[in-house]
């Protein structure tokens, strides 16, 4: 089964944070920048008194900042002046960024802008060839993390010899970012209402995509679990999502249960909304002829 829809809140997640992260003085700019911690200790209290202990170690033998290159910050400026639904010209751009300036100041962020818009032109291989290049600069590029973790299981082709892999790297990007998203400290560009819009967005992302993952790999139980997670927002809900809970919970023989996923599948206008009808119709008449399982 191929899933190819685009998540209703992904725009508005990509659009939100990638506008504070690729931010000159921004939270990601500032990890680009920063020793990186283990998953454990990221953010944390002792990983940042560590931080300020090596900080104040070496200000006395710290090299003078580096000179600005005029020319660096112009061709940076336009690309980030640039809207994301422009992606023809974000390419060109960042592209043209990179080139100039291999070793450049905003690499993390033109990769990640770069990742998005070609995610926007459906180019997956320059998305994941660029996805990489981000988090090799940055690893807790949450918005880089959000959106290929999520684009993987959407794409998957079990004949490809890759497939698993790349599952598993999906797995540890969604699970990642959610141990960013929790870190994460709110941006001054960004109202409270705005940050906890975000950060809803993301999670609900990223638990989509783990449920998504886990559906690919069959463990229905642990995709479920996740899939409710992802939905359990009404502002964040998604017909996919509630379509493979559907086919998950008549595979495993909850037929009423699964009705109700459909049902909520078929209130949502888009291209699963003929078929979750059909598809929950079906799941009554297995519930109204078969006995519920033990859960």
């Amino acid at each position: 089964m191929t899933l190819r829809s685009i998540r209703s809140g992904l725009t508005t997640l990509v659009v939100l944070l990638a506008a504070f992260l690729l931010a000159p003085n921004s939270f990601a700019h500032h990890q680009q920048n920063t020793p990186p911690s283990s998953p454990s200790t990221q953010a944390g209290a002792a990983s940042q008194a560590q931080q300020q202990t090596q900080k104040e170690t070496q200000t006395a033998a710290a090299p003078a900042p580096a000179k600005v290159d005029p020319e660096e910050e112009a061709a940076y400026k336009a690309f980030s002046d640039t809207k994301p639904e422009d992606a023809d010209k974000r390419i060109q751009l960042g592209e043209q960024y990179v080139q100039k300036y291999p070793s450049g100041k905003y690499d993390a962020q033109v990769y990640q802008g770069l990742t998005t818009a070609e995610y926007s032109k459906q180019d997956l291989s320059k998305m994941y060839a660029d996805a990489d290049k981000a988090l090799a600069l940055n690893p807790d590029d949450v918005t880089v993390l959000v959106l290929v973790g999520w684009v993987i299981p959407h794409n998957y082709d079990p004949n490809d010899l890759a497939a698993e892999s790349r599952l598993d790297k999906g797995e540890k990007y969604e699970k990642h970012a959610l141990e960013v998203l929790a870190a994460l400290p709110k941006p001054a560009n960004l109202t409270d209402e705005q940050f906890a819009k975000v950060k809803a967005q993301g999670e609900s992302q990223a638990h989509s995509g783990l449920g998504l993952i886990y559906f690919r790999r069959q463990d229905y139980d642990q995709s479920i679990a996740e899939l409710k997670k992802s939905t359990a927002d009404p502002a964040n809900q998604d017909a996919t999502d509630y379509y493979v809970m559907g086919v998950e919970l008549t595979r495993l023989k909850r037929y009423s249960e699964s009705a109700d996923a459909f049902q909520k599948c078929a209130a949502m206008p888009g291209g699963l909304q003929d078929r979750c009808k059909q598809m929950g119709a079906d799941a009554r008449k297995q519930a109204a002829a078969s006995p519920a399982p033990s859960k």
